[in-house]
Parts: structure tokens; C-alpha cells; sequence
């Protein structure tokens, strides 16, 4: 399988309809906003949720949540570990051999990197190992400062005995979301030179485009409930060399997305550069 031919940039513009897209455990689990009130979805969420949607197309990921996980393993050393466990000697010793090996085992490793920093273990030596992948994504922010709503949680059954066998109505916490419905855009890129290191393919940034179209696929939750996010648009951006035509900076500022979640794209700002506009699903 070759390396990615063509250096990519894209968009990704999605919809919260009174949901808690990205908690800030921080504030009291509160949707994380930036200081003058804008919404905001961490790109480390973003990314789980893409390595989510690969790992439900039989995609082998490597940083599974632990309650997805596939493999049984507990933790993220125990899975690199047992898989070394697979090499020899000789080419656990060796970064590149060790470097190969995982790129071509994890598609979310060849994509957007990992640093493999483990102690020895039983049968293994220990490892420290940076990839460095060739997938960014920024974090999404909303297009209008967001209201909050703030919605008091009570029991509805006791959960201990009480004395007077009384129903205990205390208040359990607090529950947030965003109010109403916002839209959020965020912009990422590929890079091809990256690409060639890691042994990302054409292939595989297709997997990935398919994955940013489907991204709020099996991911409700009583935070986000199923329908409350949905993906409006991808605009994928495929340049005809792997340097890329024009910077992504340029790339993304021609991307223009209205507060009711339409988007166009000024091609008078980036000429003869081939872009498909996709609809969520």
C-alpha cells in the first residue's frame, strides 16, 4: 500500500441541539467554552470520536475507551506490550523495525501519532518511541457565544433504607447542556510527507473522511442524546501535489460558514484547487 499522494485539508461543520457536547471536567462537567463565551469541542474529543468510527468499521485502533476496548486489554501498555510480545528480540531492540510495526498494526498510530513511553516489563524491554502522524485537527468552536442550561437531577427511587421508609427526593446534581441549537465548525489537514513516514495511504485518508461524515454515530449518551448532534457538512480539499497548492491557513479562511450552518467556499481565494462538499449521515 502507498503513502498518501496529495497533501488534503478539510472542514467540519456540525450541529448541538440542547446537548452537552463536550464536558469540562474541570467546571463542573459544564460544555467547555472559550473566555468571551464561544462553544468549544476539544480537539482530543474529536479525535476519540473518529477513532470510534473506525474501530465500528473493524479498523484495529490502539487508544481504545476502555469501555469499547476489543481486545480485552486494560490499559494501553498491556496492549503494546502483548503486541511486541510479537517481535523478536532482536527487533524490539530496533526503533525502526518497532516503529514499522506499529504504524502498519494501528490505523489511529499511522494517523495521528502516538508516543510509546513504557517501563519494562516481563518479557519486554522498555520502550520510548514518538510517531509523529500525519492527521491534524484543530478544536471546533461554535459560531455565536452559547447559552447553558443548567437542569437540577433528583432521585427517583431511593437508593439507601431509610428509617422511615420515606422516599428520599434529594437533589442527586446538576445535569448541562448547550441551549437551543449551535452550530460548530472546526478545519484539519494531512500531510503528505508525514504520510509517507508513517505509511498512511489514500486509503486510509478515505476511512477517515467516511468516519468525519458518520461521526456522531453510536455516540449517545444521556448527555447527548441520539439525534442531539449531527454532522452538516465535510468539505474535503484535495490538492494536486503532496506540498499542496496553497497553505491550509488559506485553505480554511475560504471556507464560510453561516450561524444556520450553510456553507460555500471562495474559490476565488483558492483557484484550481478540487474540494467535494459532503453531507452528514
Amino acid at each position: 500500500m502507498t503513502s498518501l499522494s496529495k497533501k488534503i485539508d478539510f472542514a467540519l461543520v456540525f450541529a448541538v441541539s440542547n446537548a452537552n457536547p463536550n464536558g469540562d471536567p474541570l467546571n463542573g462537567n459544564r460544555p467547555r467554552t472559550t473566555s468571551d463565551g464561544f462553544g468549544e469541542v476539544s480537539d482530543v474529543a474529536l479525535k476519540r470520536k473518529i477513532r470510534n468510527r473506525l474501530q465500528d468499521k473493524g479498523e484495529t485502533i490502539f487508544v481504545q475507551s476502555s469501555d469499547r476496548a476489543d481486545d480485552e486489554e486494560p490499559s494501553l501498555s498491556a496492549r503494546f506490550n502483548d503486541y511486541l510480545k510479537t517481535l523478536t528480540k532482536d527487533e524490539q531492540k530496533q526503533k525502526n523495525v518497532v516503529f514499522d510495526e506499529v504504524c502498519g498494526q494501528w490505523l489511529d498510530v499511522r494517523a495521528f501519532g502516538q508516543v510509546f513511553a513504557f517501563k519494562k516489563g516481563k518479557d519486554v524491554d522498555g520502550v520510548s518511541l514518538g510517531v509523529r502522524g500525519p492527521v491534524s485537527i484543530q478544536s471546533a468552536f461554535s459560531l455565536e457565544p452559547i447559552a447553558i442550561d443548567d437542569v437540577q437531577i433528583t432521585k427517583s427511587v431511593n437508593s439507601e433504607t431509610t428509617d422511615s421508609g420515606k422516599k428520599d427526593s434529594a437533589t442527586m446534581g446538576m445535569k448541562y447542556r448547550v441551549s437551543g441549537r449551535e452550530v460548530y465548525k472546526t478545519f484539519g489537514s494531512i500531510s503528505a510527507q508525514l504520510a509517507q513516514k508513517t505509511g498512511f495511504s489514500d486509503e486510509d485518508a478515505e476511512k477517515i473522511k467516511q468516519a468525519l461524515t458518520t461521526l456522531f454515530e453510536n455516540d449517545e449518551s444521556s448527555a447527548r442524546p441520539s439525534g442531539s448532534m449531527e454532522v452538516l457538512k465535510v468539505v474535503w480539499f484535495t490538492h494536486n501535489c503532496k506540498g499542496g497548492q496553497y497553505s491550509s491557513a488559506k485553505v480554511h479562511r475560504a471556507v464560510n460558514v453561516t450561524a444556520d450552518g450553510i456553507v460555500t467556499v471562495d474559490e476565488s481565494e483558492i483557484p484550481n484547487l478540487e474540494y467535494e462538499i459532503l453531507e452528514g449521515r
